[in-house]
């Protein structure tokens, strides 16, 4: 306990003396994803990161060796605990931290972990995942990309989809049809794909929200080393399944707290629009679902934390990521249908003079909140694994 203490003292008088002063209370503000096209509005923000990195607190349990802090997760705790006290951002989020990193750990060679894991600690190179194809989304088995023997080399060709800020990436972790003669799953390769490799071709595509943070990736007999293949050739399928979890992990996470500060309650959004009687909302139905949410997501941040913890410990991602991210989804879905209803019509603008800048956001992350049922596999995969893995039902 006194070693414990020690380590909050110098965590924070270390914070006190370097964190940068126009970070303090940006806790939830813009994130930063790191990489070589990466653009920063705050220059503190590259400083944060770089600092940050030099700690090893960007990736706090991972072994120092790789450009982690060598954390235990109480160590872990109270780091963020002493950046929350400060209102202090994330130095650096992304796929390379929650996905491809922790499988590099658990499946890459020596010499994969100190080629990727320093960069990915360091902001320096930021992923993305090619798992999805127009022909296999929920089958995800079913993949056709092809990747083609050619000594020390695949040659790689095909198409990704819905593959998440691939424009923005410059790795990408994908899936490859290694083997079309056996049983689908046994023909995959998980191999690593450097984004500016001749052959390489991004499109993003325009959503509903008017966002684009989902592409079109097409690989056009790009050559890619064997050097770069993850787990063993043809045994990608296991490797895949593996980082699925940590996908599901993370974003079941974002939606119970895992990331970011402190967000508006919807207390606070329901006192904006809404008539209060005694200091209280006049509406006690209305009352009773804000509670209800409230209470929902404070139960499931603390259920992900534990598992949290769990998995620093050294325990695999189970089941329960799947279980996760159905519950997460669909409390992030219920809390922006909520805003949506106390906001009414002011929630409903897409441009112009009527509509504020925070009620123009909340119409596209209402509308956004649908992928989240389909991203990392769908909620009715989800259930299936849920009822053959938990439930023990058939198949």
């Amino acid at each position: 306990m006194a070693d414990l203490e020690k380590f909050r003292s110098d965590t924070r008088s270390w914070l006190e003396a370097n964190a940068p002063e126009s970070l303090r209370g940006a806790r939830g503000e813009e994130e930063v994803w790191g990489g070589k096209k990466a653009v920063y509005s705050n220059p503190d923000r590259k400083r944060w990161l770089d600092m940050m990195a030099e700690k090893g607190w960007t990736s706090p349990t991972w072994p120092v060796e790789y450009g982690g802090g060598g954390l235990s997760s109480k160590e872990v705790k109270v780091l963020s605990q002493e950046l929350t006290r400060l209102k202090l951002p994330a130095p650096l989020v992304g796929f390379g931290l929650t996905m491809i990193g922790p499988t590099l750990l658990q499946f890459g060679t020596e010499e994969q972990k100190k080629e990727h894991l320093p960069r990915i600690c360091r902001g320096e190179i930021r992923w993305c995942q090619g798992y999805s194809e127009p022909d296999a989304g929920s089958d995800l088995a079913a993949l056709q990309c092809k990747a083609v023997d050619d000594g020390d080399h695949f040659v790689i060709t095909g198409t990704k989809v819905w593959t998440s800020y691939a424009d923005e990436s410059d790795w990408i972790f994908a899936l490859v049809r290694s083997d079309p003669n056996v049983k689908k799953q046994a023909g995959i390769t998980f191999i690593l794909i450097d984004m500016d490799s001749p052959g390489v071709t991004v499109r993003p595509i325009q959503l509903i929200s008017g966002a684009s943070p989902f592409c079109e990736t097409y690989f056009e007999n790009v050559r890619v080393p064997k050097a770069n293949v993850l787990g063993k050739i043809n045994g990608g399928w296991s490797v895949a399944k593996a980082l699925l979890g940590h996908e599901r992990n993370m974003i079941a996470g974002t939606f119970g707290g895992g990331r970011g500060g402190r967000r508006k309650t919807l207390a606070d959004h329901a006192r904006r629009y809404l008539p209060e009687v005694d200091g209280r909302l006049a509406d006690p139905l209305l009352r009773d679902e804000i509670a209800q949410i409230e209470l929902d997501g404070r139960a499931f941040s603390l259920t992900v934390q534990r598992t949290a913890d769990g998995a620093k410990a050294g325990h695999k991602p189970g089941p329960e990521s799947s279980m996760f991210k159905v519950y997460g989804t669909e409390l992030n879905m219920r809390r922006q249908e909520l805003m949506v209803r106390i906001a009414g019509p002011q929630a409903l603008g897409w441009e112009g003079d009527g509509f504020e800048d925070e009620e123009l956001v909340l119409t596209r992350t209402w509308l956004r909140s649908r992928g989240n049922a389909l991203e990392g596999g769908t909620s009715e995969i989800q259930r299936n694994i849920i009822a053959k893995r938990v439930l023990g039902l058939p198949d």
